[in-house]
């Protein structure tokens, strides 16, 4: 009796709106945005006073203020709070092996939430921009090589540790071991950090003299091994 009304294609505004609301470059101003906040809540409140005030009374100590200086130290990586100054912080406040515990665990936090709102939010709008020789060169050794190429930028901070987190976000490096090349490689120079931060009341002891002389010698190290890398993509 009644012909079937024909079904129309979903063209209405909401479904529109969907579209431009998931696109990539919607996604990435949103990662902008995202992070840009979180910027200025960090320097609104200032997370460096805990190297003047240290840590509240009530929970100087114990497990419980350890957990939560890492997720702590997590959410400010993230909000680009330079991580020296956090692990300066962890040994100040809780020594060297309950600070190095806490710097650690809130070090591959914070990069596992960088990495990812990186690759949920920015990489397919990223992708598009690969187009120059050095960034299509790094792109193509995380996305091959992401292990080794990430426990290498680990354990040779030339390369911000922000920065690193997002540029193996946008390759196609695997999540799990981006993770563990980051806690493996992040090892060595979070330990010298939090070392000269516990001993920082003894500036002449021979462990603080051992930190520093360690973060001096991979900062050297870090810039040759940058040079050598420039230098060599300028002659290819």
């Amino acid at each position: 009796m009644f012909d079937p009304v024909p079904s129309r294609p979903a063209t209405g505004l909401a479904v529109r709106c969907t579209r431009v609301l998931l696109s990539p470059w919607s996604r990435f101003s949103l990662l902008v945005v995202v992070l840009l906040a979180a910027a200025v809540a960090m320097l609104l409140l200032e997370p460096q006073r805990l190297l003047a005030t240290g840590w509240p009374a009530r929970l100087d100590g114990g497990v419980v203020a350890v957990l939560l200086f890492g997720v702590a130290y997590g959410a400010c990586t993230v909000a680009f709070v330079p991580r020296p100054l956090l692990n300066l912080a962890a040994g100040a406040l809780f020594g060297t092996q309950s600070g190095l515990a806490a710097a650690l665990a809130g070090t591959v936090l914070g990069a596992g939430i960088s990495f990812g709102l990186g690759r949920v939010l920015g990489q397919d709008a990223l992708r598009t921009l690969l187009r120059g020789r050095w960034l299509k060169a790094a792109d193509g050794q995380l996305s091959r090589h992401g292990f080794r190429s990430m426990l290498a930028l680990r354990l040779f901070p030339g390369v911000p540790f922000a920065a690193a987190n997002y540029c193996a976000a946008v390759s196609r490096m695997g999540c799990p071991p981006f993770l563990v090349a980051t806690g493996l490689g992040s090892i060595p120079n979070t330990a010298a950090y939090v070392v000269a931060g516990s001993e920082a009341t003894s500036p002449t002891s021979p462990a603080f003299l051992a930190a520093m002389g360690f973060i001096v010698l991979t900062g050297i190290g870090a810039a040759f091994v940058a040079w050598r890398k420039r230098h060599r993509l300028a002659s290819e």
